[in-house]
């Protein structure tokens, strides 16, 4: 699968501009704050139906604009598939594939697989575990749409549930038998999704140690592992039971699946507390690289990668391990930003591969 066109309106700092990409590895290079991530984002947009960076549309817009549309003409299984987002920031938005919108946005998720690795993502091992889930939902998401609806469904409950737990509060009248119709509204979404992470993280594991050797040179193995309430209490309906008095004290919902987590390890230590900044890095370019692998092997098809800034803070050693590894393995078409205008061009040259240079300006691209 690969994006040929993209263009953009309004989106962002470009006000209209379009890109013709290569198939294999387009390189967007320039200064900071020119717009390269926001091209990424805007890729990225197309294919999840939001942003990845920002949680409301209404801060896509380009300032002194009330909209914003993206185009994107994808091949596709041999098949030419067009897709455009038409967002009126809190109005309207629609995303459509070949001229015929989606009735709901979650039809779309999985459709064109995307991962993106930005510096940032180093929270996903220092901050809390919400982000680790972020992570878990958006792999499996787009792998299993029946995923995705349960879990749609569990987080709608669970809003619910807390929305009651917090006027009971404030009335202080507790409802038991309220709590449990939301408790046994949560128990089929919440087995499938406790399932599924279950089996994620079993056949994540020995990929994300394959690419963590590879990319570090082999000077540590990496692992993760799954953590949730339901280990210990593995129905639902009774974890929830034996925590109701603290959510009735807490005025909110205190186990279920929204407390997994992800543990990661570098040779059986924490990464979080042990790790060096360059070993971090390389661990997360690894969890994504992984996450990467999975989506491929499972739906047959290579996902657009996205990377954007990934050698910042990163040692030379490193640095050609990755680009090796990009540019020598079995990815479909790559996105990389980068801030030196030659580091990754002269890495292509020397392995004559097929690539795209953009020059990004303040919202305007010069190809090379």
């Amino acid at each position: 699968m690969e994006i040929t066109q993209l263009i953009l309106t309004n989106f962002k700092n470009y006000e209209k501009e379009s890109f013709q990409f290569s198939s294999q590895i387009n390189c967007l290079v320039g200064r900071n704050g020119m717009g390269k991530t926001n091209l990424l984002d805007a890729i990225y947009y197309l294919c999840m139906g939001k942003s990845y960076f920002v949680p409301n549309d209404r801060y896509l817009s380009l300032h002194g604009t009330d909209f914003f549309r993206i185009e994107g003409h994808f091949d596709r299984e041999e098949k030419r598939e067009k897709i455009v987002a038409k967002v009126i920031p809190k109005k309207k938005k629609e995303l459509e594939r070949n001229g015929v919108p989606y009735a709901k946005l979650s039809e779309h998720i999985g459709f064109l697989p995307v991962v993106i690795i930005i510096p940032d993502d180093t929270l996903l091992a220092t901050e809390g575990s919400e982000a680790r889930r972020r992570f878990l939902d958006n792999t499996i998401s787009q792998l299993d749409p029946l995923y995705l609806k349960h879990l749609i469904q569990y987080q709608k409950v669970l809003r619910q549930r807390n929305a009651a737990l917090k006027q009971m509060g404030e009335s202080g009248r507790f409802q038991e038998s309220l709590l449990e119709v939301y408790d046994l509204q949560l128990q089929m979404p919440g087995l499938y999704i406790s399932e599924k992470r279950e089996a994620f993280v079993e056949e994540f594991n020995p990929i994300l140690a394959q690419v963590y050797r590879t990319i570090s040179g082999g000077a540590e193995t990496a692992s993760c592992s799954y953590r949730s309430p339901l280990q210990k209490e593995p129905d639902l309906m009774e974890l929830l039971r034996k925590h109701r008095d603290k959510d009735r004290i807490l005025h909110r919902t205190t186990t279920g699946l929204h407390r997994d987590d992800l543990v990661f390890n570098l040779d059986e230590f924490p990464l979080k507390r042990f790790a060096s900044q360059g070993q971090l890095k390389s661990f997360i370019l690894s969890l994504k690289l992984a996450q990467y692998e999975l989506i491929k092997k499972n739906k047959n098809q290579r996902p657009l990668l996205l990377l954007d800034d990934i050698f910042d803070k990163l040692d030379h050693h490193r640095v050609d391990h990755l680009l090796a590894l990009l540019l020598d393995g079995d990815f479909g078409q790559v996105f990389i930003t980068d801030t030196d205008q030659k580091r990754v061009s002269q890495m292509i040259e020397s392995r004559d591969s097929s690539y795209r240079e953009f020059l990004i300006t303040k919202g305007k691209a010069t190809a090379l």
